[in-house]
């Protein structure tokens, strides 16, 4: 691509596509400072034709509602894909890929299910296909695993990777709030849709999980084999009860190697407040990486946005416009990514969180401290709150265990709930170290 402009067709123009755009006007002298070249935005592909749009990046951008216009153009070189969704984002890429033309995106969901097969064809067309974008915003991870810690065998990633859910946590935490006015708060403040059941399910975490096992490790984890529990069911007396213990309630994606075995999930999990990760508040994202080599790096910023998004955007644009001989996809040599060797989730070790609610009689400890005993499961300390107020009542118990195994713990809890004195399903979670 030996030439001093490089022009961009975008597919889409919503929050992420105008914020680039603004970026590549703004800090046009410093981009060509940097790369040697100007960025142009040729054309861009939209839904609309009618609708009003606040900012159009030079007189000379083409609008099209053809797909085959914009990546056929011969005068595009590199296709950014910024229109979410699965179907016609793929459309867009697979063709452009086959033009041989460079394409960046930002959609973690497309590439957590059709990743694999998406890189082959790329790698096929000796062509580009850039992702920083699609993982955390304006976080570097990517390039990180990548490039920075190619050398590094990676022992976990522990991630706080959706900023809706870890912005809802953060309030219930710091103002007592239930979940659904949490949830109103965010969105509120735009930081939640009008559907957050991607971000409050955990599926949006997962789709970059994913991702980042795949740069991390070269190895592909199905998507519809990753564990994913998301925190609708979170209850403010919870939260509480981790406050008071010296924990922090975060919705946890991670992923451990474990003796070459992948073991992944994304799920709320209790830290100690003084972890690194349990600080992280509000909207933002932060990832905390362990290298055989480096020892611990974490990175933190926001995870969402037009102009974060779009620095990460710019970023993957401004490498593959340097005219790199081969571009490096993946981080991996292999054509297709192997599948990982996954470690089944029952088989899985923490310490644990059970809160039950039971009547207030005589033998209670016992009974659930017998079960989780024929268990194997050691009970580290044990809380005993006054009776909720109202019908039905009941005595809040909590207990800490030191680690035990997940399939254990379910078979107890399964055992528990069934005890006429328990009123409610037991509350479970894992507590990271």
């Amino acid at each position: 691509m030996q030439k001093q402009v490089v022009n961009l067709g975008l597919a889409g123009f919503g929050t992420v596509g105008t914020g680039l755009a603004r970026i590549i006007q703004e800090n046009r002298d410093w981009i060509k400072r940097r790369l040697g070249k100007e960025l142009n935005v040729l054309k861009i592909l939209i839904r609309d034709p009618e609708k009003k749009r606040s900012f159009i990046p030079a007189p000379e951008t083409r609008l099209t509602t053809d797909l085959e216009e914009l990546v056929h153009d011969p005068q595009v070189d590199i296709v950014v894909e910024l229109m979410g969704g699965v179907d016609t984002a793929y459309e867009v890429i697979s063709r452009a890929l086959r033009e041989k033309k460079h394409v960046v995106t930002a959609n973690k969901a497309l590439l957590a299910e059709k990743g694999n097969e998406l890189f082959s064809l790329a790698r096929e067309h000796q062509a580009g296909l850039y992702y920083e974008a699609s993982v955390a915003g304006g976080i570097p991870i990517v390039q990180t695993l990548k490039e920075s810690l190619s050398g590094d065998r990676i022992i976990s990633l522990t991630g706080i990777l959706n900023g809706t859910a870890n912005f809802i946590l953060s309030e219930m935490t710091r103002k007592e709030l239930s979940f659904e006015s949490a949830l109103q708060a965010a969105k509120d403040l735009g930081y939640a849709e009008a559907d957050p059941s991607l971000d409050i399910d955990g599926h949006d975490a997962a789709h970059k999980l994913v991702v980042l096992i795949r740069l991390a490790y070269g190895l592909d984890y199905p998507l519809n084999l990753l564990p994913v529990e998301g925190i609708a069911g979170i209850n403010a007396m919870d939260i509480a009860m981790a406050g008071e213990l010296g924990y922090r309630l975060k919705l946890i994606a991670q992923v451990r190697d474990e003796s070459g075995n992948l073991q992944a999930g994304v799920f709320p999990a209790l830290m100690s407040r003084e972890h690194i990760l349990a600080k992280v508040d509000g909207p933002f994202n932060s990832i905390l990486i362990h290298g055989n080599a480096v020892g611990q790096v974490m990175l933190y910023g926001q995870g969402a946005g037009d102009l974060p998004t779009g620095s990460a955007v710019l970023a993957d644009i401004m490498a593959l416009a340097r005219d790199d001989a081969v571009p490096n996809n993946t981080g991996f040599l292999e054509k297709v990514l192997p599948r990982a060797d996954l470690v089944n989730t029952e088989l899985s070790v923490c310490r644990h969180y059970f809160r039950f609610i039971a009547q207030d009689k005589p033998g209670v400890l016992a009974a659930v401290a017998g079960v989780m005993s024929e268990h194997d499961i050691s009970i580290a300390q044990a809380v005993q709150k006054q009776e909720l107020p109202g019908e039905g009542g009941g005595v809040p118990i909590v207990f800490l265990t030191h680690k035990a195994g997940l399939q254990a713990v379910r078979k107890a809890l399964k055992i528990i709930d069934g005890f006429e004195f328990v009123n409610a399903p037991a509350v479970h979670y894992c507590i990271l170290d």
